[in-house]
């Protein structure tokens, strides 16, 4: 979701790139149920059956990027972005849930041939591999509980414990709060796992990224939880993820995100995930 997710830890309502468990009801988002695809099944809707396949890994754990509903299914914004691309660009798509730790190197093994997970893209991130043009735009954002007054960066700094996903982008902005190695830095390995956390008080604040946040406190409004800014944190982009050289599906990617921009695809996707 991924270098990713400041914002993680709101995912309580996403479960909860990148940017990076779907247990929880913040990882079903009701507005995607009725696009749902099974995990490790093939979405085949509107896409010519002579089309190529390809094999998409998402960490379903990071809504309303993706994530499963009740049925196991995984569902969200990336998942119905890649139908709608697969439709213009004469390919199909079959999504496998991977998890985070894992990602990269399914791709790199060709297990999969595309990373759909919400994944930042980073100078370091494009050493290994290639990166769509981008197809959203977020930055980490810290999640605040009702317990807590935190309203600046010199807030954040106060507290004893601050949540994030490891290796996604939350980690890696929160590591320049309070230095790489800070006991100050809880990690968790899913947003989920983090936003139960901070709603039990395990740790006094989240860092993820803004869209998943967002969503989180959208849909647990009376729970009292707080989303602020950060300055020093960055304008951060969405792309999906190739292997390292595959300019063939790379441009194939590239060419249907444009087909779904250019015919207004792409914004009534995005309008049934966020409001703006």
């Amino acid at each position: 979701m991924k270098l990713n997710q400041l914002v993680t830890t709101l995912s309580a309502a996403l479960v909860l790139a990148a940017c990076g468990g779907g247990s929880s009801s913040g990882n079903s988002n009701n507005n995607a149920a009725a696009s749902a695809t099974p995990a490790s099944a093939p979405a085949t809707a509107s896409a010519t059956a002579s089309g190529k396949v390809l094999r998409i890994g998402t960490n379903a754990e990071f809504a309303p990027f993706e994530s499963l509903n009740e049925k196991q299914e995984i569902q969200g914004f990336d998942i119905d972005l890649l139908k709608a691309m697969a439709a213009e660009g004469g390919f199909q798509v079959e999504f496998k849930h991977t998890p985070w730790d894992g990602i990269f190197a399914a791709l790199n093994n060709k297990d999969v041939d595309v990373v759909a997970s919400a994944v930042t893209i980073t100078d370091d991130r494009k050493k290994t591999m290639d990166f769509t043009d981008s197809y959203y735009k977020i930055t980490q954002v810290v999640l605040v509980p009702p317990s807590k007054t935190v309203k600046s960066v010199e807030d954040v700094k106060q507290l004893s414990k601050v949540g994030v996903v490891s290796g996604q982008t939350g980690d890696f902005a929160t590591q320049k709060i309070f230095g790489a190695t800070s006991n100050n830095i809880a990690r968790f390995d899913t947003i989920t796992l983090l936003i139960k956390e901070v709603e039990n008080g395990g740790v006094d604040a989240a860092v993820s990224d803004s869209a998943v946040i967002q969503h989180y406190i959208k849909n647990n409004t009376g729970k009292g939880f707080s989303m602020i800014q950060v300055p020093d944190f960055t304008e951060e982009n969405y792309g999906f993820a190739v292997r390292k050289g595959d300019t063939e599906t790379l441009n194939m990617l590239n060419s249907a995100l444009k087909k779904i921009q250019e015919n207004g695809k792409y914004k009534e996707i995005e309008s049934k995930y966020f409001a703006h």
